[in-house]
């Protein structure tokens, strides 16, 4: 628990979790830098197990989406609810001691309110229009500002370009799917990310 989030998350859906290179574009994700990889989908247990094994042997952050039973398995890094999943206390007493605990949300009260609540971060979005998730409106970048110096992580339409300007905004960090996964080059997806977080960060620590 004492290790720092990583600003970069790396997220998967069943399209992802079935590519058959999905090994390649993982370890490729992972030798970019300091990155979470999110085992998010509705496939059979099985097979997310396989691809939690999978993340765990990249040596990344494991976080396993909803499914406390597969994050127990593969004692996860952390385990992601959705807005609507298990109240955090109940998560808690599921998981062990040092499992962090995320949850997505789609405003700022509900991010303040999970935060609050005890969980270790949020993710808030959708922050740009997204495949994903194509009949919710994007929440833009204005409710960042309310949630300054908070683990909140955006995602929904998150690229490489568009990074920084979360930060700027007061992110702590981004998550993307299509970005990463679809890349021609998972890798220079991944460690221009990095590189436009890390440049924000620092231009925002010299600003204080």
């Amino acid at each position: 628990m004492s290790d720092p989030l990583p600003r970069l998350h790396a997220v998967t859906n069943n399209a992802v979790l079935a590519l058959p290179d999905f090994n390649e574009r993982l370890m490729a994700i992972a030798r970019a830098g300091d990155v979470a990889v999110h085992v998010r989908g509705s496939l059979p247990g099985r097979h997310l197990l396989e691809r939690a094994e999978c993340v765990r042997q990249a040596g990344v952050m494991l976080v396993v989406n909803d499914r406390i039973d597969i994050a127990r398995a593969v004692r996860a890094d952390a385990i992601h609810l959705p807005e609507r999943g298990l109240p955090q206390e109940v998560a808690r007493s599921l998981v062990p001691e040092d499992c962090r605990i995320g949850r997505s949300v789609h405003a700022t009260e509900t991010a303040r309110h999970a935060l609050t609540g005890g969980v270790d971060y949020v993710f808030l979005g959708p922050v740009w229009e997204t495949s994903s998730h194509p009949t919710v409106a994007p929440i833009g970048l204005e409710p960042l500002g309310h949630l300054r110096d908070e683990h909140v992580i955006c995602i929904g339409g998150v690229r490489p370009d568009r990074a920084a300007k979360c930060m700027a905004a007061g992110a702590f960090g981004v998550a993307a799917i299509s970005a990463l996964w679809d890349a021609d080059d998972p890798y220079t997806a991944a460690r221009d990310m990095l590189i436009s977080l890390e440049h924000e960060r620092d231009s925002r620590d010299g600003e204080r």
